[in-house]
C-alpha cells in the first residue's frame, strides 16, 4: 500500500522538483500538472529534472485561472492517469507545487493504513461555511459565472447585478447537495474512483463549469454521494488571511510548523531554505502517530489576523492608518485632562505629580507652546513644545505622547484659552478621564491689570468656548469618564474631591496624601463678577458667588491622613 500524489505547478518549478523527488525516492507516485501558460523551456528543464524518476508522470496541460473550471478540470485528468497507471496507490493526496511535507512519508503511509476506506476532506454545507469572502456562498452554485474574477472583474460584477435583478436561478442537479472547503484534499481511492467513474459525471461538469471557484466545491460535493467515510478536515496546513488570500511560510516558522503535526504545508515561500532543508531530509518514522492538528496554532493565526485587521491601539504609522472611528483605540493608555486646575491651584502639576506618580504637564495645547513637564522643550519620542508643530496634527501629537509614554500614567491641564481641536478627540477616547471646574478661567482675569472692557470682552469668549465644551461631554455617545464641577462647589469643599481624584489618578497602591495644592486667593471675586453682570455679561458657568468680598475660603489643609489606593 502507498499513497500518490496530484501535484498542480505553476510557480516555483525547482522547489517543486524537489519535493516530488522526496515523495518519489520514497516510493510514492505522482502525477504532475503543469500549467500550460508556464513557457515549454521551462517545462521542459522541470521535465528533464524529474526523469530519472519512473514513479512520476505528467498529465495533459491546461491553462489554468484561479476561481474557473481550469483548476477543476487539470485536477480531473491528473486523477484519471492516477488511477490507471498507478494501482498501488490506495489514497490519493492533492498538493501543489509550494506545499513542503512536514512529517515523513513512513508516518503518512502509516497513518492512512490504518484508515483505507477514510478520505480527508474538508466538506461543509453553504449555510455552514464562515470563511466566504466577499459573499457568493450560496449564490455561486444558483448564478453563472461565464467571466473571469480576476481578468474581467467589471463583467463579473455587472453579470452577478444582473442575474440578481432578473431572479435567475440555476438549478442544482437532482440529488446534490453543495458542499464547500479546502481544495487541498486526500480521497481514498475507492472515492475518488466513484467520482470519476460516477455515470453522471458529465452532467456535474456541466452544472460545476459555471459555478464560481469549483475547485472549493466539485470534490467537496460530490464525495457525499458516495460510500466511505469522510473526515471533513485537510491533512494539509493551509491558513488564509482575513482578505482570503493564503499565509506564506517562511524560515522562522520553523517551530511553527513542527507544531501544527500537519503532514504537509502549504503555501512555503521559494527562497525559504531552512525549511527546505530541514523538512526534505529523511526521517524516522514516529513511535506513537499524533493527530494533524492545526488547532494547536490557530491562536497565533488569529492574533495575527487581529493584529493585522486593528493593529494596536493608539499606534499610527505609515504601514497602517485606520480611517476615523474604525481604531481599535485611539490612544493606547488611559491619561488624565484637567481643566480648570491650573488656574485654580498655584503649580497643580507639580503638586499632582508629588501626590500621586503621575507625569503632569502644564498646558499641552497652550497657544504659545505645548508646556512639558519640567518645562522640557522636547518630550518622549522627540515631541517638540512648538505650538506650530503641534497644531498642524493635533490628535497625531497627542497620540504620539501617550504612545512614546505607555507605561507611565499622563496628566495635562486644558481650558478655552487652548487650541479646542483636541476636544472632541479626547471626549470619544476612552482611554480619557475629563476632570473639569467650570468658570476657572476668570480666575487669571480677575487678577489681570487689563482696562475691565477688555477684561470683559475675553471673560464672555472664554465662556462661550467652555460651555460649547460642556455641552460636547454631555453627548450621551462621549466615550470618555468625565466628572464636572463648578467652581462654587468646588472651592466651598476642595478636600473631598482632591481625595477622589488622587485616589483614582495615583499610580501608587498605597500613599498617605499629606499635602494639598495651594488655592489662589479669591478674596474679592465675588464682587468681580458682580462687575460683569454691570458690564451686561452673565458669568453663570462658575456657579453661585455671593457679591462684594465674596465667601470667606479657608485653604485646603490636611487635618487627618487619607490613604490613596
Amino acid at each position: 500500500m502507498t499513497v500518490g500524489f496530484i501535484m498542480l505547478c505553476h510557480e516555483a518549478l525547482d522547489r517543486a522538483a524537489q519535493v516530488a523527488s522526496h515523495w518519489a525516492d520514497r516510493g510514492c507516485p505522482l502525477v504532475i500538472h503543469v500549467d500550460k501558460r508556464v513557457s515549454a523551456a521551462r517545462f521542459e528543464r522541470f521535465r528533464t529534472a524529474l526523469a530519472r524518476h519512473d514513479n512520476i508522470v505528467f498529465s495533459s496541460r491546461v491553462a489554468c485561472e484561479w476561481g474557473t473550471w481550469s483548476l477543476v478540470s487539470a485536477t480531473l485528468r491528473a486523477a484519471d492517469v492516477m488511477l490507471d497507471r498507478f494501482p498501488e496507490a490506495k489514497h490519493v493526496f492533492m498538493v501543489s507545487g509550494t506545499c513542503l511535507p512536514l512529517r515523513s512519508v513512513a508516518d503518512l503511509k502509516t497513518y492512512l493504513a490504518d484508515r483505507p476506506d477514510t478520505s480527508f476532506i474538508e466538506s461543509v454545507t453553504t449555510a455552514d461555511v464562515s470563511w466566504t469572502k466577499g459573499g457568493l456562498d450560496s449564490e455561486r452554485f444558483t448564478l453563472r459565472f461565464p467571466f473571469s474574477w480576476k481578468r474581467q472583474r467589471r463583467l463579473f460584477d455587472a453579470y452577478v447585478r444582473l442575474q440578481r435583478r432578473m431572479g435567475v436561478q440555476r438549478r442544482i442537479p437532482y440529488g446534490i447537495r453543495p458542499h464547500m472547503g479546502s481544495q487541498w484534499w486526500c480521497l481514498s481511492r475507492r472515492a475518488l474512483k466513484a467520482i470519476l467513474e460516477d455515470p453522471r459525471r458529465g452532467e456535474f461538469e456541466r452544472y460545476f463549469r459555471r459555478v464560481w471557484i469549483p475547485d472549493e466545491s466539485y470534490f467537496q460535493t460530490l464525495v457525499r454521494l458516495h460510500p466511505g467515510r469522510v473526515e471533513s478536515r485537510s491533512l494539509t496546513l493551509s491558513k488564509f488571511d482575513f482578505q482570503g488570500k493564503p499565509h506564506i511560510f517562511y524560515d522562522d516558522h520553523l517551530q511553527l510548523l513542527r507544531r501544527s503535526d500537519c503532514f504537509v504545508a502549504r503555501k512555503i515561500w521559494p527562497q525559504a531554505n531552512r525549511l527546505y532543508d530541514t523538512f526534505l531530509t529523511d526521517r524516522p518514522a514516529s513511535a506513537t502517530l499524533s493527530e494533524p492538528n492545526p488547532g494547536k496554532i490557530d491562536r497565533i493565526f488569529t492574533k495575527a489576523t487581529e493584529r493585522r485587521v486593528r493593529g494596536r491601539a493608539g499606534l499610527y504609522m505609515a504601514s497602517r492608518f485606520p480611517p476615523k472611528d474604525y481604531e481599535s483605540g485611539r490612544t493606547c493608555a488611559r491619561y488624565t485632562v484637567f481643566e480648570g486646575f491650573g488656574d485654580l491651584f498655584h503649580d497643580f502639576p507639580g503638586w499632582l505629580q508629588r501626590a500621586t506618580g503621575v507625569r503632569a504637564h502644564g498646558h499641552l495645547f497652550a497657544p504659545e507652546r505645548a508646556e512639558f513637564t519640567d518645562d522640557q522643550r522636547s518630550y518622549a519620542g522627540a515631541l517638540s513644545d512648538s505650538a506650530s508643530l503641534r497644531d498642524y496634527n493635533p490628535r497625531a501629537f497627542l497620540t504620539n505622547l501617550i504612545w512614546n509614554t505607555r507605561g507611565d500614567r499622563q496628566a495635562f491641564l486644558f481650558g478655552p484659552r487652548d487650541n479646542q481641536r483636541i476636544a472632541e478627540f479626547i471626549a470619544y477616547d476612552s482611554n480619557a478621564e475629563i476632570l473639569i471646574i467650570t468658570g476657572c478661567w476668570a480666575v487669571p482675569l480677575f487678577k489681570s491689570d487689563a482696562p475691565f472692557s477688555e477684561v470683559r470682552r475675553e471673560a464672555a469668549r472664554l465662556q462661550k468656548i467652555e460651555a460649547a465644551h460642556v455641552d460636547l461631554l454631555r453627548d450621551p455617545h462621549v466615550k470618555a469618564r468625565v466628572r464636572v464641577w463648578s467652581m462654587a462647589d468646588f472651592v466651598e469643599s476642595p478636600l473631598e474631591p482632591l481625595q477622589s481624584i488622587a485616589e483614582e489618578t495615583g499610580v501608587w497602591q498605597s500613599r498617605k496624601l499629606t499635602e494639598a495644592p495651594r488655592m489662589v486667593d479669591l478674596t474679592g471675586f465675588g464682587q468681580f463678577l458682580q462687575n460683569l453682570k454691570n458690564e451686561g455679561m452673565n458669568p453663570y458657568m462658575m456657579g453661585d458667588f455671593s457679591s462684594g468680598d465674596g465667601p470667606e475660603l479657608e485653604q485646603p489643609e490636611i487635618r487627618k491622613p487619607y490613604i490613596v489606593r
